[in-house]
């Protein structure tokens, strides 16, 4: 076998491994070692092994995904985000299916604390849903709106998949988390617009919340959100005004999140443990992926599949667009079965080549495929944010239900990246102008 002949033969063995679910970090480490073993021998294989998780881990940058984990954790244990839902219901319960978006938009609240779609689905879909259903909102509306809201985490600022992105690639993470920005505000105003037209034209998918709510209670629900502005504001508002950088930000963020919590005495010493070991776990396995597809970046260098690859698609006179459009079906369907950062970590180094070789921006690039891998977490048939609000609502509510009013948001999704692709700009306007 030729050099990229092997190439190819381990991007079949770790698609096999992977099916056979052997975890997608173990996969990736075994695969390159194995490759890099063929290809250069055993002296060079082993001593991949044993520089990268060190070459890679000790980069100052990835400091900020434990800290920002662990900010998301200290606000999930001393109950920061609970307010969320409270104050959006009393604000929006008068206009047409104003839970739903008031869910939608707790979720966006939520997900400026944690960075995770999963979390903002499950701990959303706790919150959210059984309010909902109290007041006979349809089922599929009530849960599918809350499972396709969750995806806003990955997209809203602090996300993980933007820190690794820049990281890996080379972008500024700053840069990344405005572009985000943009578009999970833009994801979440499409969600609300989709919510307001189907009650619109079927009143009966969400009834009318006959209660007087007062002035004086709505701006007393907004004391109940004051932790999350004050951390958005604290946070995000340094960072982009160049008081602290992306790296720093993760660690302001987890301590302003224990002072909040100490100061509204709502965390106890087990909470802060819980945080601990919850965050240590976290970062553990996203630190093993990443190791993992830093050395497979190696192993396609060796063997020159990769650039083998590239030069085909050249060759055959492929269009950016096309590209595109291809790059995002992959990751529609990978986000199916693969949490999103391994689903990325897993094709950069197979398709950062492509994207450089047809010059697309890596900035726009890096954004378009948070949305993609996102948009595969509610698309069936297996749609893991789907899954887990079937884990949170068990028996209530059949799977088919919340695929059925799922579907109605990835309508919207779709749209969404119509303008991203056709208009970049969404994008990258306010990057370019902060910069």
């Amino acid at each position: 076998m030729t050099d990229v002949q092997i190439g190819y033969a381990g991007v079949a063995v770790l698609l096999a491994l992977i099916a056979f679910r052997i975890p997608i970090g173990l996969a990736l480490i075994t695969v390159s070692f194995g490759g890099i073993y063929v290809l250069v021998g055993e002296r060079a294989a082993f001593g991949a092994l044993g520089v990268f998780p060190y070459a890679f881990s000790a980069t100052w940058h990835l400091s900020s995904i434990p800290m920002f984990v662990l900010m998301g954790f200290f606000c999930f244990h001393a109950g920061l985000t609970k307010g969320l839902f409270g104050a959006a219901r009393l604000w929006l319960s008068a206009l047409p299916g104003g839970l739903a978006i008031a869910g939608v938009l707790g979720c966006a609240g939520f997900a400026a604390v944690t960075g995770s779609s999963v979390a903002c689905a499950a701990a959303m879909g706790r919150i959210a849903v059984p309010e909902m259903l109290r007041y006979r909102y349809d089922p599929g509306l009530a849960t599918g709106s809350i499972a396709a809201a969750g995806t806003i985490g990955a997209l809203i600022p602090p996300s993980i998949l933007f820190i690794l992105y820049g990281i890996i690639v080379k972008v500024q993470v700053g840069q990344l988390f405005l572009g985000g920005l943009v578009v999970g505000l833009l994801t979440a105003a499409g969600y609300s617009a989709v919510i307001m037209l189907r009650v619109w034209r079927n009143p009966e998918l969400a009834p009318a919340i006959d209660e007087h709510i007062s002035w004086r209670a709505r701006f007393v629900a907004l004391g109940d959100v004051w932790p999350v502005l004050v951390l958005i504001l604290g946070v995000f508002g340094g960072l982009f005004a160049g008081v602290f950088t992306p790296t720093e930000a993760g660690g302001v963020g987890a301590a302003m999140s224990l002072a909040i919590a100490g100061l509204k005495r709502s965390i106890s010493l087990r909470g802060i443990w819980a945080s601990l070991i919850e965050t240590l776990t976290i970062s553990a396995s996203i630190f093993i992926i990443a190791i993992g597809a830093s050395m497979l970046t190696r192993f396609f260098a060796y063997s020159g599949a990769g650039d083998e690859i590239a030069d085909i698609v050249q060759g055959m006179g492929v269009s950016p667009l096309f590209l595109i459009i291809a790059i995002a079906l992959l990751y529609i369907l990978l986000g199916m079965f693969l949490e999103p950062i391994g689903a990325m970590l897993l094709t950069l180094p197979i398709l950062l080549p492509l994207v450089e070789t047809a010059n697309i921006n890596l900035l726009w690039f890096g954004v378009l495929v948070a949305k993609l891998l996102e948009i595969g977490m509610i698309t069936p048939p297996i749609g893991l944010n789907v899954f887990v609000l079937k884990g949170v609502m068990g028996e209530q509510i059949a799977t088919s239900t919340i695929f059925r009013g799922v579907m109605w948001f990835i309508f919207a999704d779709i749209l969404i990246l119509a303008l991203m692709i056709a208009f970049p700009e969404f994008v990258l306007f306010l990057p370019g102008l902060l910069q």
